[in-house]
């Protein structure tokens, strides 16, 4: 099976890495399940934010040879995005769950609320 009939979003070989906030909030497993829908969709795959704000030199080398990068955050102090612009990411798509309706501390991690995240992300990633 070819790469674009596993596939429907691969137009090239570099990885699209999709990095969460996964913080404590209820946003923030919003954010984490909707990058765990989304890589086990095939759609992206899901990396680690810590190692970018650890500095993790094969995890930064890694992300720098992505195709794309989405940064998934829960609520408007936007954790995942600084920390990938702190490490010197500034193409970096960015999806805000407060932007979608999503309100910290009142919106429950149930599998309503991840499939509109991931139908949001989906754009974000080109699918």
């Amino acid at each position: 099976m070819s790469s674009s009939a596993k596939d429907p979003c691969a137009c090239s070989t570099a990885p699209k890495l999709i990095f969460p906030c996964s913080g404590a909030a209820d946003v923030g497993e919003i954010a984490d399940r909707t990058a765990r829908r989304l890589t086990k969709e095939g759609v992206g795959k899901m990396y680690c934010l810590a190692g970018i704000g650890g500095r993790v030199n094969d995890i930064i080398v890694n992300a720098q040879a992505a195709g794309k990068i989405l940064a998934i955050d829960g609520c408007p102090k936007d954790c995942a995005r600084h920390t990938l612009e702190h490490a010197g990411f500034t193409d970096v798509a960015h999806l805000q769950l407060s932007d979608i309706g999503f309100a910290k501390g009142a919106s429950p991690a149930n599998d309503a609320n991840i499939t509109t995240a991931v139908e949001h992300a989906r754009p974000l990633l080109g699918c």
